[in-house]
């Protein structure tokens, strides 16, 4: 690591730690030469995820949709902010656990509606109604039949 004060390529590293993050890793660096001190920060490096929509369209992964989803879903139901965050960290886990380059929009909704439906019955209603667009009541009862049984 290049020092950023004398450009010298000799550095040591004096300290790590997890960062506030807890996605990247904060080091204390030493110059070799100069003798000052400057910290860097390292975050693990992942092949952008593209989703393919339900019309085809290509867009690049991006977790505030899914979040939107699960907090519409949970509106007004006595599931705390922490459940909602583990599920939805369980399923971005799932998702990038594919190691797949691109994912269609109807395995991501697949894999939303399992972790709804372990966290909240009326939630993954709610979810599977929009996501599923039902068109009628019989829709509607014929989903709420399969939770029923």
């Amino acid at each position: 690591m290049k020092c950023p004060f004398c450009s010298h390529d000799n550095t040591r590293v004096v300290d790590s730690r997890p960062a506030d993050d807890g996605q990247s890793i904060r080091r204390r660096r030493l110059c070799d030469e100069c003798g000052r001190r400057f910290t860097t920060y390292e975050k693990v490096e992942t092949i952008p995820l593209i989703v393919i929509k339900k019309d085809s369209t290509r867009e690049q992964y991006d977790r505030s949709k899914i979040e939107a989803g699960v907090l519409r879903a949970c509106y007004k139901r006595a599931i705390s902010v922490e459940d909602m965050n583990h599920a939805i960290d369980c399923i971005e886990t799932e998702i990038f656990n594919r190691e797949e380059r691109e994912i269609e929009s109807k395995v991501i909704g697949e894999i939303v509606m399992d972790k709804l439906k372990q966290l909240d019955a009326v939630a993954y209603v709610r979810f599977a109604s929009v996501y599923r667009e039902f068109k009628d009541v019989n829709t509607f009862m014929d989903e709420l039949k399969k939770i029923l049984e």
